[in-house]
């Protein structure tokens, strides 16, 4: 088979290139070995490459990375109409019907006029779609195992929130907090790892509710969170090797000093000139 035709739409060549990858006549062998379980990781990597290209604000780089995970849509979607389940344009028309559904006042006569509002009025239709569908009898059960661990923790909670199983304020949170972290030094006094390691889920866990009532993506604070780290332990190591000096021969306060150098450095850049 030659090159699929230019004069295709961009979504339909996109599909004849994974079709012919997928033909076992000529098709290429390593997308031929792949199914759902082996490509499920890549997809999940390519959702990173987006988030992460957004993170810099490396808008370049954001159409590539797009591109890939739409990739990864046509490759399961391929697997699917091989299988016989499903298509692409199956997949296409769930989530047309989907946000027609959950936008009944933009679609429809639904009066919604913010924000707020709308989210709830989301919750509810998410919530009845649930109860007529056989995903399962907990209000928990359709929150996805494989999700990364703070963004799982956030949508437990929300989820429990829907029916009022929530603190009704940050403050009650940060109270949670202190008690946790409390929690947290007592089993470091006792020495016992295993309760350490409860404890500092238990930590983790009400941090990101917490974050979840300041209305704080968790997920992407950290994200945040680990960027500056870098940023600031590059500045030590630059700073050092600038003045012929070995890491592992500076003291840690000279190293702090650094540190400290590196947030009055990104404070100062900053502030408008």
């Amino acid at each position: 088979m030659t090159t699929p035709p230019e004069n295709l739409a961009p979504i339909d060549r996109l599909r004849v290139i994974m079709a012919k990858l997928r033909d076992p006549d000529g098709g290429c062998p390593w997308d031929l070995e792949q199914d759902f379980a082996s490509i499920a990781p890549y997809t999940i990597e390519e959702a990173y490459e987006v988030a992460d290209a957004i993170e810099r604000k490396r808008y370049d780089e954001l159409k590539d990375e797009l591109g890939d995970l739409l990739l990864q849509v046509v490759f399961h979607s391929q697997i699917a109409a091989e299988a016989g389940l499903f298509g692409f344009d199956d997949v296409a028309a769930a989530i047309n019907d989907k946000m027609i559904r959950r936008h009944p006042h933009v679609f429809g006569d639904a009066d919604t006029r913010d924000s707020e509002t709308q989210t709830a009025e989301w919750e509810a239709i998410k919530a009845a779609e649930r109860k007529s569908s056989d995903k399962g009898e907990s209000l928990l059960d359709d929150v996805p195992v494989a999700l990364p661990a703070l963004k799982r923790a956030q949508k437990l909670q929300k989820r429990a929130a829907t029916v009022g199983f929530d603190w009704p304020t940050a403050d009650r949170v940060l109270e949670k907090v202190d008690e946790e972290l409390a929690e947290v030094r007592e089993a470091m006094a006792a020495d016992d790892a295993d309760a350490v390691a409860e404890e500092i889920g238990d930590l983790i866990f009400v941090c990101t509710n917490l974050g979840r009532k300041m209305k704080v993506d968790v997920e992407a604070a950290t994200r945040s969170a680990n960027a500056k780290f870098e940023r600031r332990f590059r500045h030590i190591e630059d700073t050092l090797a600038a003045r012929g000096q070995a890491m592992k021969d500076t003291s840690l306060d000279a190293m702090e000093a650094l540190w400290d150098e590196a947030k009055r450095i990104e404070k100062s850049s900053a502030e408008p000139a």
